[in-house]
Formats: structure tokens, C-alpha cells, sequence
């Protein structure tokens, strides 16, 4: 019953009407917005995924150009040494033929005919026996370090031309990747458009968090199904990898929107510097998630689990077994992120643990 009077009774029922339509028109209004948020999330997936690929075949290309260099650079060096084996070769061969000019007094027939020392005709004989087959050595030898040279030459121009074929593909790959990145960069401002309350973007952040727990709920039970001898990271605090290098911009806990807190740490870098797993593992998930991109999940054993989100590229497949220290991916902004960072979790039996604690330091 209201103690008011009849009026102002009725216009408090308006208002409250008035109210609960304005907060009906902005839940219908938050999920218009989610609606149109994913249809353009599956846009920058495939957007972003092709520019994995493009980065793949970049990152590829550069690795061969450094084995190449490296390659050269051996090459080079080994030219080098026989050029330099041959000048004394050379230098040996004629001091020896200006020998056998500077004692060429001595003739064969001459000693044979006048026979006046028999001893020293047969040391002069065996003297010149022997220098003659050094000589040949010396001559077979050094043609076959001439042999080796051209060889060696014509390896180094082979892998020159490779370099340069190398060096081709490397730009049409970076351009191609370039242009990838500027499509994924429109995509992305209209994304951000579509959620343009703070309302919109919590309940963005939930619904991309719950797809992270579905998706770890299931590699939580394949991992289950095949268990590996992985001895876990339960002794091993302070004693992991960082993941990739830079700069930690989020903790832990803080809050991120809302009430949504982070659940891992944040790492600024530049985009295509190495990521590597933390410790030795199994490759559980390597694919594109909503809201986190290009994701690589390890399986530690004893249900600890390491996490790598907003890759450029996933350099390893499920299934790979990886060691400390090795490549899984690359650093990038998938996920629909502004700026290269790594996005990193440990997860024990499911529950996010503060990774910062465990990396060396």
C-alpha cells in the first residue's frame, strides 16, 4: 500500500518503469553489440591465422638465410686455406725446379760414359731418383688443391645465388605479411566499435574466459587419457625460462576490467622475437582461441600445465614433446591485442597460480 499520496505514488511506478526499460534497451543494446563482436571475431581469426602462415614462411626463410651465411662464411674459409696451401705448394715447386736448373751441369750420359767415380755416379743417380718423385708428389698435390679450390668456388657461388633467391622471398614474405597486418588492423577497429561500453567489454572478456575454461577442461581430459612421465614444476620455482623477453606490463591479479582480474602475466616484446617453453613438456593445444589468438598450452605433468597466448605464429604441433628452452612460437598480437605481447599462465589441476614466481632470475 502506498503511504504517498495517489500521485506521487503513480509517478514512482513511471519512473521505475522508465528505469527498467532503459536497463531492458541496454542488455538488448550489450547483446546487439556481442552479437556483431562475433561475426567480426571469426573475421580476425582467419585474418590472423593467415597472417601465422605468412609469419611461418617469413621466420622459415630467415632461418635459412642465416644457415646460409653461416655456410659462406665456412666456405670462405676454407677457400682460404687452399689458396694459401697452394702459394706454398707453388713456392716449394719452384725452389725446386730452380734446383734441378741450378745443377743441370750434371748429365746422365756424361757420368754413364766417364764412369770416374762409380760410388758417386750411383749417389748422384739415387739423389736425383729421389727428388724427382718428391717433385710428382709435390705436382699431383698440388693439382689436387686446385681441384678442391674450384670446387669450393663453385659452392660459394652456388650459395650466393641461393642467398639471393632467399633474400627475394624474404621480402615478398614480409610484404605479404605487412599487408596481412593492416587487414587484421581494420578488422580490429571494428571490433573495438562494436563493444563501445564497459559493460559490453566485461561481458566480452567472461565470455572469452569461459571459452578458455572449456578449452582447458578438454585438454585437461585428453591429458588424463595419456599421461605423461612429465615429473611436474612443483620443485622448480625459481627455476623456469621466462617465456620470451621484455618486460612484465600485467601481474597477476591485478584487475583488468570490472571485476575480471588477470589470470596470468602480461610480457611486452617485439613482435617475431622467440617464445620458449619454460620447462620440458608436451604440446597439448596449438590453435586460435577467442580472445587470446594464437594459443600453445604444455602439459608439465602432475596436472601442471603453462600457457602461451597472442602468438604470431605457433611453431609446434600437438603432440610435439619440447624442451626448456626451446621455440613454440612467436611473439605477436592475436587475440585482437594493439601491441606485440605474450600472454603467459601456469595452471595447477586447472587452478591459474602466479607464474611470476617461478622464473629464474
Amino acid at each position: 500500500m502506498c503511504l504517498l499520496s495517489f500521485q506521487t505514488c503513480a509517478q514512482s511506478n513511471d519512473e521505475l518503469k522508465a528505469v527498467q526499460q532503459q536497463i531492458k534497451h541496454k542488455q538488448q543494446q550489450i547483446a546487439r553489440q556481442l552479437v556483431k563482436a562475433k561475426i567480426l571475431q571469426t573475421e580476425l581469426k582467419q585474418s590472423e591465422l593467415r597472417i601465422s602462415q605468412a609469419a611461418r614462411a617469413l621466420n622459415s626463410t630467415q632461418s635459412d638465410l642465416a644457415v646460409n651465411n653461416d655456410e659462406q662464411d665456412r666456405l670462405k674459409e676454407e677457400q682460404q686455406s687452399l689458396q694459401n696451401k697452394l702459394k706454398q705448394q707453388q713456392h716449394v715447386l719452384a725452389k725446386q725446379i730452380r734446383s734441378a736448373f741450378m745443377t743441370g751441369n750434371y748429365d746422365y750420359a756424361k757420368m754413364l760414359l766417364n764412369q770416374q767415380d762409380a760410388a758417386k755416379f750411383e749417389r748422384t743417380i739415387t739423389y736425383y731418383q729421389y727428388l724427382n718423385k718428391a717433385r710428382r708428389e709435390l705436382i699431383d698435390e698440388f693439382i689436387q688443391w686446385g681441384q678442391k679450390l674450384r670446387l669450393v668456388d663453385q659452392q660459394l657461388l652456388r650459395k650466393q645465388q641461393q642467398l639471393e633467391a632467399l633474400r627475394v622471398t624474404q621480402q615478398s614474405q614480409q610484404a605479404e605479411l605487412n599487408q596481412r597486418q593492416t587487414s587484421r588492423q581494420l578488422t580490429l577497429v571494428k571490433i573495438q566499435s562494436a563493444i563501445e561500453s564497459d559493460a559490453s567489454k566485461v561481458e566480452e572478456l567472461q565470455v572469452n574466459e569461459q571459452n578458455l575454461r572449456k578449452a582447458l577442461a578438454e585438454v585437461e581430459r585428453l591429458a588424463a587419457l595419456k599421461p605423461t612421465s612429465f615429473e611436474g614444476l612443483g620443485e622448480l620455482k625459481g627455476q623456469l625460462f621466462k617465456p620470451a623477453r621484455g618486460r612484465i606490463h600485467r601481474l597477476f591479479g591485478d584487475r583488468r576490467q570490472g571485476q575480471v582480474r588477470w589470470k596470468g602475466i602480461l610480457i611486452d616484446a617485439n613482435a617475431g622475437d622467440k617464445v620458449v617453453a619454460v620447462y620440458d613438456g608436451k604440446v597439448l593445444y596449438a590453435d586460435w582461441l577467442r580472445g587470446f589468438g594464437l594459443v600453445t598450452v604444455l602439459d608439465h605433468g602432475k596436472g601442471y600445465m603453462s600457457l602461451y597466448g597472442h602468438n604470431q605464429a605457433l611453431l609446434r604441433q600437438a603432440g610435439d614433446i619440447v624442451l626448456a628452452g626451446e621455440s613454440i612460437a612467436l611473439v605477436g598480437q592475436s587475440g585482437g591485442q594493439e601491441s606485440p605481447n605474450l600472454y603467459f599462465e601456469i595452471r595447477h589441476k586447472g587452478i591459474p597460480v602466479n607464474p611470476s614466481q617461478w622464473f629464474k632470475p
